[in-house]
């Protein structure tokens, strides 16, 4: 099978026994806070180096 292909008896079967109680919790590690970040340089100095790196 190539990249994308699939069994078709597969897709045939569209049963899908599912346990509510055993799902995925997805804030399970959601944590909440902020960061700060203090640099010497000056936005004008950030966005020219930024420049240079996309130039690159």
């Amino acid at each position: 099978m190539g990249f994308g292909s699939y069994d078709e008896s597969e897709q045939q079967n569209d049963d899908v026994d599912v346990d509510e109680d055993t799902g995925v919790n997805v804030h399970e590690n959601a944590h909440e806070g902020s960061i700060e970040f203090d640099s010497e340089a000056s936005n004008d100095e950030l966005i020219a180096q930024l420049q240079e790196m996309k130039e690159e």
